[in-house]
């Protein structure tokens, strides 16, 4: 195969793979919490295709990338509800090292310690976050410091964090949460976080925009199908003229 055939089979394989990222989205247009993925290599292709200056490659770049922004607030009315306006994280504590997540649809397990729909603990400043068995959820208040408090009386604060470093080395383990591969980028008190009772914050999936990615993605395809296509054929007729 030819250095150019061979660059758009990777090419054909980088668009698939960008595909499922969208798909994947769009399914999720509806998770709380959840955060979209993008990929580049579409975008870098139009650039190149139509004759901008992005530099040409035989590396084709596959990776995608989380985006962390803000989704919309949704009003629940649930008292166990809660959700971040602002740069943060709630953490989800597991036998194997603390999650991240923004997926704040929480309850509470049998020995009253609030946990996320996998019953993993949610962590508060002293450690695990208990409600009394006692307690009527309906006098439960979280304010927008992630104190919270049964009527009068204190039971804890939400532990919320951030990462100096940024995002990029969070690497998804489902349902709305996130592990830190970088050791080095250690998580640090959120600042200038708003916890919302009683609210859920949405997917910041766009459907629009994701819908115009995939067309984007389907023409560059079909683009680049078309080429081998006519590379195949190219070489089926000398092929055929070399065998008389």
């Amino acid at each position: 195969m030819s250095d150019i055939a061979s660059q758009v089979a990777s090419s054909i394989n980088a668009l698939e793979k960008e595909f499922g990222v969208i798909t994947h989205n769009l399914a999720n247009v509806s998770t709380v919490g959840y955060k979209r993925r993008y990929g580049t290599f579409s975008k870098m292709l139009e650039q190149q295709q139509s004759g901008d200056k992005a530099e040409s490659s035989s590396e084709i770049q596959i990776k995608s990338n989380y985006d962390f922004s803000q989704g919309n607030l949704i009003q629940t009315g649930r008292n166990l509800d809660m959700a971040l306006s602002g740069k943060g994280f709630f953490i989800i504590e597991t036998p194997e090292g603390p999650l991240y997540t923004r997926n704040g649809a929480f309850s509470t397990n049998k020995n009253g310690q609030l946990v996320d729909n996998q019953q993993r603990v949610v962590a508060g400043q002293s450690g695990p976050i208990t409600i009394p068995s006692t307690a009527d959820i309906s006098q439960l208040n979280v304010a927008v410091d992630g104190s919270i408090s049964i009527g009068t009386t204190p039971l804890d604060k939400l532990k919320l964090v951030a990462f100096k470093e940024g995002e990029e080395n969070l690497v998804p383990v489902g349902e709305g949460c996130f592990r830190m591969t970088d050791e080095s980028n250690k998580p640090i008190e959120a600042a200038n976080v708003v916890v919302k009772q009683g609210y859920q914050e949405g997917s910041n999936v766009k459907m629009i925009e994701e819908l115009v990615n995939m067309i984007m993605v389907t023409r560059l395809y079909e683009a680049n199908m078309k080429f081998m296509s006519a590379k195949g054929d190219t070489t089926n007729s000398l092929m055929g003229v070399a065998m008389g």
